[in-house]
């Protein structure tokens, strides 16, 4: 059952011509998403048009699960300054209905598992990009949603951090939620990905598993990074 479904005909900024054409996919149910592409591809406008971060977009976008809920990890994170890390916790479940036990629950075990349980009454401004942007993931894991929309989420994350947030995405892939995850970490994509979709000039290219994707590159058993590098040197594959 898919739990989010993108019909992206175009979409864009105001004042700018469109920035990606023709997207089309879906996520299922216990499925990670791998969107993968170069800088200015294309891949971050198409997760702010699916979240309704930018007002240029024909097309139609769905979430489609039990809750019809998703949690959305932006590459930037999004914090308030007045506010300390426990109280972004409670802001987040008091705007998503979360139960005071289960925050303090929950809450306090996400704190402990990305070790910022000793800053959590202290003011976001005060943190380093790394850990704003365990906020941010802590932020999003504590909503267990139906959906996941994330952009870039290992950029400063130390490996520790970076293995914890694998760890609990494989958790909530057996959960039942679907997974959107933009990266450039080809290696982490290939690994934990049940699909893999590569954006070039704002359009498609090519999408599939692991093995479709070596065999559309004639490439079987190469690494993900060795077909994105023949792709992006095949124009076949670019003009398709």
């Amino acid at each position: 059952m898919s739990v989010l479904q993108v019909d992206i005909i175009k979409a864009g900024y105001v004042g700018k011509k469109q920035v990606i054409e023709d997207i089309n996919f879906s996520v299922k149910q216990s499925e990670i998403v791998g969107l993968i592409g170069p800088n200015g591809a294309g891949k971050s406008t198409t997760i702010k048009a699916i979240v309704g971060l930018i007002p240029e977009v024909t097309g139609r976008i769905q979430f489609i699960g039990h809750k019809k809920n998703y949690a959305y990890i932006p590459e930037q994170p999004i914090l308030y300054e007045d506010l300390t890390l426990w109280e972004h916790l409670e802001l987040a479940a008091a705007v998503n209905e979360i139960e005071r036990a289960i925050l303090l629950e929950k809450g306090n075990e996400l704190l402990s598992i990305f070790r910022l349980q000793e800053v959590k009454h202290h003011f976001s401004a005060s943190f380093s990009k790394g850990m704003q942007q365990k906020v941010m993931i802590i932020l999003g894991l504590l909503m267990q949603p139906d959906v996941y929309v994330i952009d870039e989420p290992f950029v400063g994350l130390d490996p520790r951090a970076t293995m914890e947030f694998i760890r609990f995405l494989k958790d909530e892939r057996k959960r039942g939620a679907g997974i959107l995850l933009s990266t450039h970490q080809l290696d982490i994509a290939e690994k934990i990905c049940d699909s893999i979709m590569l954006i070039i000039d704002g359009k498609l290219v090519v999408q599939g598993s692991i093995t479709e994707i070596q065999e559309q590159c004639k490439l079987p058993g190469a690494s993900l990074f060795d077909c994105f590098d023949s792709i992006l040197e095949n124009e076949y594959y670019v003009t398709k």
